[in-house]
């Protein structure tokens, strides 16, 4: 079991996760989202948008490839064919303007940062800095495994633009499919290969990623529906904090209510807990379980109390200062030698 100390590690490691879910207290001003082609982010970014709606929170989504307004947005802007200064113009536009000294919360989504890191990668970290501002919580995507065709007028010895989004961002969010994490699991205890899918398994043709849903739902009953969410945030202080996370999204019912996400830490997961953890129930009070009862009875329990140990006057108190003494009881063959005892 997990000591003190780790313990309220991974609940403060849950807290921010909460803190950053929920846009309070300014806890990341720009956030990067990570994800695959087995994993899309789209069920986090609808996590981003519904407890924005609770909040009262603006939602300003910036589409680069969505068609379709999504839900529990407010402004939804097409950024497909503009510039990059027009872009910026009419997304600052929409922001509220604080009253009284009191700024009001903004959330702003961007679908995918791939297209601005391919056409104009020199301009993405100005671009982004100039949309940060107090009450504005950025989350943008960007796709890992796809490839990036950098302009011809880009300069080779200028860095990646991933590790530039990296550096930039207060908090890293990588995405990926809880029932492959799963299987994984499954093969390194059985010390087999782990599998690989989609680009990992390197055969030829159409990739078909899970469609960012229940990666487990369809091919894997007990891993259940949800994304492994690996989350690594930098504090003010400069001190980064990494936990790993299982996000459950929400379903909405046959009732028409919608339930309630689960977030909770991948240690966990019925998947992935220990099974020693379940045979330790000395400090909760329960008993193993075994073929044999462990335990003593009350009649046991004064028998033992009352047994007389070997050699348990040695153990007394024989008076200070007398220091500890030999008891010897000599036998029939011993012979006695007064000299001897004079030494």
């Amino acid at each position: 079991m997990p000591s003190s100390a780790q313990s309220h590690a991974r609940s403060h490691a849950l807290l921010l996760l909460q803190k950053l879910l929920n846009l309070r207290d300014s806890a990341s001003p720009l956030t990067l989202v990570l994800d695959t082609l087995e994993q899309s982010a789209w069920p986090l970014i609808r996590e981003f948008l519904s407890r924005a709606k609770v909040s009262k929170t603006k939602a300003i989504f910036v589409s680069f490839g969505t068609l379709k307004r999504p839900a529990d947005v407010d402004v939804f802007i097409k950024a497909w064919g503009k510039s990059l200064e027009a872009l910026r113009s009419e997304i600052t536009s929409h922001y509220p303007l604080g009253i009284t000294g009191h700024s009001h919360k903004t959330l702003l989504v961007l679908d995918t940062l791939n297209p601005l890191a391919s056409s104009a990668p020199s301009s993405l970290t100005p671009f982004l800095s100039s949309l940060i501002s107090p009450g504005v919580s950025l989350v943008g995507v960007f796709h890992a495994d796809v490839p990036l065709v950098p302009p011809r007028s880009f300069n080779e010895y200028e860095p990646h633009p991933l590790p530039v989004l990296c550096h930039l961002a207060t908090a890293v969010l990588r995405v990926s499919s809880l029932y492959q994490a799963v299987e994984r699991r499954a093969a390194r205890n059985r010390s087999l290969p782990e599998p690989g899918w989609g680009l990992d398994e390197g055969r030829e043709g159409v990739l078909v990623g899970l469609a960012g849903g229940g990666g487990g739902s369809k091919k894997g009953p007990a891993a259940g529906s949800g994304l492994v969410l690996e989350m690594e945030m930098r504090r003010r202080s400069g001190r980064a904090v990494a936990e790993t996370f299982v996000l459950v999204p929400r379903e909405v019912q046959q009732s028409g209510k919608a339930e309630a996400s689960g977030l909770y830490l991948l240690s966990d997961h019925p998947a992935f807990r220990d099974p020693g953890d379940a045979n330790q129930g000395g400090s909760d009070g329960e008993e193993m379980e075994t073929t044999f009862n462990l335990g003593l009875t009350e009649k046991q329990r004064r028998d033992r109390e009352g047994i007389v140990l070997p050699y348990f006057d040695a153990q007394q108190d024989i008076g200070a200062g007398e220091g500890g003494r030999i008891l010897y009881e000599m036998g029939r063959e011993d012979d006695f030698d007064d000299e001897e005892d004079e030494i």
